[in-house]
């Protein structure tokens, strides 16, 4: 693959990107996003981060293929473990369940004193990803929803300074983005009505369900659906 092109998903993180930064992607695949950003000139250092040894050999493929040894280099490892301590000015974290997302940067956290911006892009459970970013002082800056291949992403950008975007209606705005709430695209949309519609669905199923847990989730899941038609159905 030319690594000058891009996922559509993959470009909207790309230009999250601050220039002339020290970029570590975890969990980079074939390296194809600190590749672009290396052939574009974007950044002054690459790490490409990789636990299995599939993805590990072919994004060690692809930068030599891109010609960029001098500047990116691939490291086997899980996590953030493949960095020193105060190593990457930026963490990019793509294409994972938000659950794995904040469990990597739980797990390495000492390793990002240095870090002043987190990308972020998890499949799903995104609601994960915000509180973890609050509970460590993160701010969540910026998010963008977008529909590719049939399949819908969310990215959030979160820096160590600036002000919180939440409100008194935090519950809201942890589960939708706060961003993604205010703005309410055609995409956001479809998720949620998608999101509600399961939901309602697992509350029929659980009608004759029984013990704790169960009642736990159902409250759950109920609250969840309130908050949708409050705020966007």
């Amino acid at each position: 693959m030319n690594s000058e092109k891009l996922s559509k998903r993959l470009e909207r993180v790309a230009s999250f990107v601050p220039h002339n930064a020290i970029v570590a992607d975890i969990g980079s695949d074939h390296a194809y996003l600190p590749c672009f950003l290396g052939l574009k000139k974007v950044i002054k250092k690459g790490i490409a981060g990789e636990i299995t040894d599939g993805p590990f050999l072919s994004a060690k493929e692809q930068i030599t293929l891109d010609g960029l040894n001098d500047m990116i280099e691939v490291r086997k490892g899980d996590g953030l473990s493949v960095l020193e301590e105060d190593e990457a000015e930026v963490v990019t974290i793509c294409g994972m369940g938000g659950s794995l997302i904040t469990s990597i940067l739980e797990k390495g956290k000492e390793k990002l004193g240095s870090t002043k911006r987190l990308i972020l892009q998890p499949n799903i459970g995104a609601r994960n990803v915000r509180n973890w970013l609050l509970k460590e002082g993160w701010v969540l800056v910026d998010e963008e929803i977008l529909k590719e291949d049939g399949k819908i992403y969310e990215i959030l950008v979160a820096d160590r300074e600036g002000s919180q975007p939440y409100t008194d209606s935090m519950d809201a705005e942890i589960l939708f983005g706060p961003f993604l709430l205010k703005d309410q695209n055609e995409v956001f949309k479809e998720k949620w009505t998608g999101e509600v519609a399961q939901w309602k669905a697992i509350l029929n199923q659980m009608e004759n369900s029984q013990g704790k847990a169960s009642e736990e989730k159902r409250k759950e899941i109920e609250k969840n659906v309130r908050l949708a038609e409050e705020w966007i159905l």
